[in-house]
């Protein structure tokens, strides 16, 4: 018995002796390791020892030790390094002369222990820890759209974060308003859970439950990711959300748009509002004046009460009912009156008013509003401002005064608010026609549309001395314009168009005078020329000669005669003097000394213009070249 024994202490002794001899790492007890930290994708420098050793690198054996069993990965022999097959026979590489292994492209996969060990006497090896990280992406967030209801028992689902290929696993800290959420026994559940990707690194999940109040509807959540890199530590934060909190009303309440003083012909909106979410179906009512009994009215499907053009009638008092579809319960508003400002129709006293000339006439203007007015009067055809007040007072009328007269109505306190009324004022008397006399020029075998225009009062009418198709339009009521459709023969160009407009006081002419075009053309064709008589017409038109026109005429005349008689005068005295032979070649000779011949030219020049000196054409209706001013020339100097 006691020599088994010290057979196996023996053996014992052996073993362990050979163990120690043989080197084998990871057995004996081994000081902390030393950390390396380094990001995903980036190099890893592991060195044997720290880095004041001196030693013997040239005979090396490097090891990675995963789930406690050491793996031979690299050899340094003589200060050469040779990588040993497997996941790092293409990633190691030799630095700083032998003394640092270096490994690139570091993955998750690769944190682990690597270890060192030289071959010399009281060898130790050398541990290192090789700590990798990898920043998480921007974390998403996703908000629970369905909502949730204040009255649930049980933490509903408000958000979910996530954050994708991170390592380690990120921390993830929930907020509300800024403030940081801790787990509370049935308010706040926060549930996570990661996922790990063929490459290593962690997609985490983190869903936030919690029961909400009606104070939460506003409220901002968001997720933050904490987490680690060799620079520190670092976060990064979502977006912010708002979840649909669901909560029964608890009043209801009408509003109106516009917001203000509001008048006949508004858009108006009439809306009913309440404090839940969501809101209860709506109705609104309106107090009959009558029954005084309230009256449901049409809405669209919103509830809204819409009046696209408001009047008087709208005017009265509304209330807003509603109805919870989930609790049945019924929420009744306050009522809220409408005032819609109008102003009547405005009448105007005499409604047909007509007079003599010279005398006078008062207009008078009438309405009704719920609010103060104002009048005034205003000229029809220019905007002027005649009067301010219901009462318009015209004195010595005359022709010039017809027309129409214009009453309006406002409502000062309120802009826009008004109505206005328009009325003709007739002026008795004979047809009255802007001219007595038109000249037309026309071709001949053409088909004109010849105009005539008159007013007066009573309304005139009108006739023509011609035949052809005629048609009347009414310019206002104490005015007509006819048109008349003839075809140019030679009998019309010699008698002309006569226009005769008449009524029970009288009567008037405009003679339509046609000329025939030097340039027209045979053939039969349709021509409107001018159909208005009034003076700024278009087409040729011969007006009654006025007293300044007639003087220019009569002073041209004179001035054109005296030059000519002037003319005669020189060219007698030359031809009397025997000075001035007749020749055919138009030009006549003066007999002067030989040192003053070429020295004059007699010039005789009219400053008149082109126009008269037109009168001054022949019997043949030549006029001269448009160059020619009227200048006469007479050669002296021969």
């Amino acid at each position: 018995m006691g020599l088994s024994r010290l057979v196996c202490a023996f053996l014992l002794a052996a073993c362990c002796c050979g163990r120690h001899a043989a080197g084998v790492p990871g057995e004996a007890e081994q000081p902390e390791p030393e950390l390396v930290e380094v990001e995903v994708g980036g190099t890893a420098l592991l060195k044997c020892g720290p880095s004041h050793s001196q030693g013997n690198f040239s005979h090396v054996d490097w090891f990675s030790v995963h789930k406690e069993k050491p793996t031979l990965i690299f050899r340094v022999r003589q200060g050469q390094g040779q990588s040993e097959p497997g996941e790092y026979q293409h990633r190691l590489s030799l630095q700083d002369k032998g003394t640092t292994l270096a490994l690139t492209y570091v993955t998750p996969h690769d944190e682990r222990i690597f270890l060192c060990q030289g071959k010399r006497p009281r060898s130790q090896e050398h541990r290192i820890q090789l700590r990798v990280y990898k920043a998480p992406e921007e974390p998403t967030i996703q908000v629970n759209a369905l909502g949730i209801p204040v009255n649930s028992r049980e933490p509903e689902e408000v958000a979910t974060c996530v954050g994708r290929n991170g390592y380690p696993i990120p921390q993830v800290v929930w907020y509300k308003n800024g403030q940081p959420l801790k787990e509370e026994k049935n308010r706040v559940h926060i549930q996570s859970s990661q996922i790990v990707e063929s490459s290593g690194l962690y997609t985490l999940r983190s869903v936030l439950k919690a029961q909400l109040l009606k104070e939460d509807k506003d409220a901002q959540f968001y997720c933050e990711l904490n987490y680690r890199l060799p620079s520190g530590n670092h976060m990064k934060e979502s977006r912010e959300v708002t979840v649909p909190v669901f909560y029964p009303a608890e009043k209801v309440w009408l509003e109106v748009e516009p917001v203000g003083m509001l008048k006949e012909g508004d858009r108006v909106e009439i809306r009913c509002l309440a404090d839940g979410n969501p809101p209860p179906h709506f109705s609104i009512s309106k107090q009959n004046l009558s029954t005084k009994e309230m009256e449901e009215e049409t809405t669209d499907d919103n509830g809204v009460l819409v009046l696209a053009r408001a009047q008087k009638e709208h005017s009265g008092l509304y209330e807003c009912q509603g109805l919870d579809l989930e609790t049945m319960a019924s929420l009744l508003s306050g009522q809220q009156e409408l005032l819609v400002n109008y102003v009547s129709d405005v009448r105007v006293s005499p409604a047909a008013p007509e007079s003599e000339e010279g005398s006078s006439l008062t207009l008078t203007c009438e309405a009704e509003s719920n609010q103060a007015l104002e009048f005034q009067w205003l000229r029809e055809k220019t905007g002027q401002v005649l009067e301010k007040g219901p009462v318009l007072q015209l004195h010595n009328l005359k022709r010039e005064a017809g027309g129409g007269y214009r009453c309006m109505a406002s409502v000062p306190s309120v802009p826009g608010l008004n109505r206005t009324q328009l009325v003709n004022v007739a002026i008795f008397g004979p047809p009255w026609m802007a001219l007595k006399e038109r000249k037309m020029w026309v071709q001949e075998n053409v088909v004109l549309n010849l105009s005539c225009e008159a007013s007066g009062h009573p309304r005139p009418t009108i006739s023509w001395n011609v035949e052809g198709l005629t048609s009347e339009q009414d310019q206002d009521p104490q005015s007509v314009l006819s048109i008349l459709n003839v075809l140019v023969t030679p009998e019309l160009l010699e008698t002309g168009a006569e226009c005769v407009a008449s009524n029970s006081l009288g009567k008037n002419t405009t003679i339509i005078l046609l000329e025939l075009d030097s340039n027209s053309t045979t053939g039969l064709s349709i021509s409107t020329v001018s159909p208005h008589a009034r003076a700024n017409s278009t087409s040729t038109e011969k007006k009654l000669p006025e007293p300044e026109s007639k003087g220019v005429v009569i002073v041209a005349v004179t001035v054109c005669v005296l030059v000519l008689a002037v003319l005669g005068a020189v060219l007698y005295f030359f031809y009397k003097k025997g000075k001035l032979p007749c020749g055919r070649s138009g030009k006549q000779e003066i007999t002067l000394p030989p040192s003053r011949k070429s020295e004059f030219v007699v010039e005789v020049k009219s400053d008149k213009l082109p126009e008269e000196m037109g009168l001054l054409q022949g019997s043949n209706g030549d006029k001269r070249a448009p160059g020619d001013q009227g200048e006469k020339y007479i050669d002296l100097r021969h």
